[in-house]
């Protein structure tokens, strides 16, 4: 739905030096601004996952800089954007700045100040600004076939979040997902940018299945390998019980035509259409470069894993192959 909106409206200045703007599916927005340096664009706010505020901040935080990752850039600067309840605790809403701020200046960018807006509704997230090379941009649908597809953050915040009260909880689980989602997407790419990337993305609402599509052209498909796809443990145990967000019913409703499963249990499909929240990078790289990409990025806290390969066109965008 969103897509044919977007569709509808008018480019009042077609500009050769907007790179990526709305009319395609990237992460963000790319500006030339001369034949060395690019800026990108992106913003991101949503309600709160989590009570404490102050992780809340640097979840949003978090998830707003992840596009510019998933473009290639780098972060310069970036503006807050909060909807938040006049008469609530203002300290509260200091707090959700406090985290924002601490990851921004992980990130190495500049917080610049932002802009609020009185509603009833708590919001938090970013408007960030990055630079990248307009020959370095990260574009998301570059696969070529035969390159190995990775990710870089196991699966299933989505779940756990939104059922962190179901008696199949353990307090391990929901930690493993907070630290996830307060994890800085920087230091995967700071390591992939070494090697021959040619597709990049990351997994956030429309979830793993749902991301991935946006990879794929009329030129190639992408099989997937459910198996080797890491998730957090709780995760399934929630989705054994037969539960799934709303958010991810609408991406296996929207994907239903594009995909095939072949012996995949139903708890692992939900966990692949489940939204994530600043999820992990997904990238797509040569076949040479696969194996010494993963071997690195398994250097860090956050576990990647191979999940799958661009294949020649098949009938479907993406064939997902169980055991």
């Amino acid at each position: 739905m969103l897509g044919n909106v977007l569709s509808e409206i008018p480019k009042l200045n077609d500009d050769p030096n907007l790179l990526i703007g709305f009319d395609t599916s990237d992460d963000g927005s790319v500006y030339k601004l001369s034949e060395e340096l690019a800026i990108i664009n992106t913003l991101d706010f949503f309600a709160p996952l989590v009570e404490d505020p102050y992780t809340f901040g640097k979840i949003a935080a978090a998830s707003s800089l992840s596009d510019i990752y998933a473009m290639g850039g780098e972060v310069k600067t970036a503006l807050n954007n909060v909807c938040w309840p006049l008469g609530d605790d203002p300290e509260i809403l200091g707090e959700i700045l406090r985290g924002g701020a601490e990851i921004v200046n992980e990130s190495g960018g500049v917080l610049c100040g932002g802009h609020s807006h009185n509603n009833k509704d708590l919001k938090y997230g970013l408007s960030v600004t990055g630079v990248v090379h307009p020959d370095k941009i990260m574009y998301n649908n570059r696969c070529e076939t035969g390159d190995r597809i990775i990710l870089t953050k196991p699966l299933g915040v989505g779940l756990i979040t939104a059922f962190k009260d179901e008696s199949v909880m353990s307090k391990e689980g929901y930690e493993q997902a907070v630290s996830s989602m307060v994890t800085l997407n920087k230091y995967s790419f700071d390591i992939a940018k070494k090697y021959r990337i040619h597709s990049s993305t990351d997994v956030t609402g429309f979830g793993f299945l749902g991301h991935l599509n946006e990879m794929v052209t009329s030129k190639y498909s992408i099989r997937v390998d459910a198996e080797k796809v890491l998730y957090i443990e709780d995760a399934k145990k929630i989705a054994a019980k037969g539960l799934a967000t709303d958010g991810g019913d609408t991406n296996r409703e929207f994907l239903q035509n594009k995909l095939s499963f072949v012996g995949v249990p139903e708890w692992l499909v939900t966990i692949l259409f489940d939204p994530q929240t600043s999820g992990g990078l997904m990238f797509s790289v040569h076949k040479d470069d696969a194996d010494a990409l993963l071997e690195e990025l398994g250097t860090l806290e956050q576990q990647s894993c191979m999940v799958g390969e661009v294949i020649a066109r098949a009938e479907h965008n993406l064939i997902v192959q169980g055991g």
